[in-house]
């Protein structure tokens, strides 16, 4: 009896000390991938500026080829929501173009409802190098909520997620290039 006491002590220690970690770790994290794309500033823009594109070329909307999608608003105008409900890998949320600034950046909102609930801003900005090639940036910025952001300290955001922009904008890059 004495042990089960001693390790229920010990496992609530753990758990305190982990919630008391958690006041005091970072609740935001960011990072953002950029590639070099062999097609005019204002082709790439425009291809990027519909977030039904992303079917193409985002890792996470590629997760679940049977997932359901909804559609509200006119697709590539500010106020389009791309609406999602997919198996676990893919979760459930929906993402909303929130600002475009013709030829330099869009603004998207994604709303994650399953696995967990968060808001992220994922903005494309793009830039030209020359007459024929433009650089394009995507980022993710969020915060997590007390004491969610205690993943912050197990799970590297930037490799994790980083990775997956990178994989995406690579096939994005084909995709533009080869057409």
């Amino acid at each position: 009896m004495n042990t089960l006491i001693t390790i229920l002590l010990v496992l609530a220690a753990v758990i305190v000390l982990l919630l008391f970690l958690a006041l005091f770790t970072n609740k935001t994290y960011s990072l953002k991938r950029e590639i070099k794309i062999g097609k005019p500033l204002q082709e790439v823009f425009n291809f990027l500026r519909y977030l039904r594109n992303q079917e193409h070329f985002s890792k996470w909307v590629m997760m679940d080829p049977n997932m359901k999608k909804e559609f509200r608003g006119t697709d590539g105008s500010v106020g389009f929501v791309y609406a999602w409900d997919g198996n676990k890998q893919a979760g459930k949320g929906e993402q909303e173009l929130k600002g475009i600034s013709e030829g330099e950046r869009i603004d998207v909102e994604v709303r994650f409802i399953k696995p967990f609930e968060g808001i992220a801003k994922t903005p494309f900005t793009t830039k030209p190098i020359s007459e024929n090639e433009t650089l394009v940036t995507w980022g993710m910025t969020s915060t997590l909520k007390y004491p969610m952001n205690l993943m912050l300290l197990f799970m590297n955001m930037e490799k994790l997620l980083g990775k997956d922009l990178e994989t995406s904008l690579v096939t994005l890059k084909k995709i533009l290039e080869n057409n």
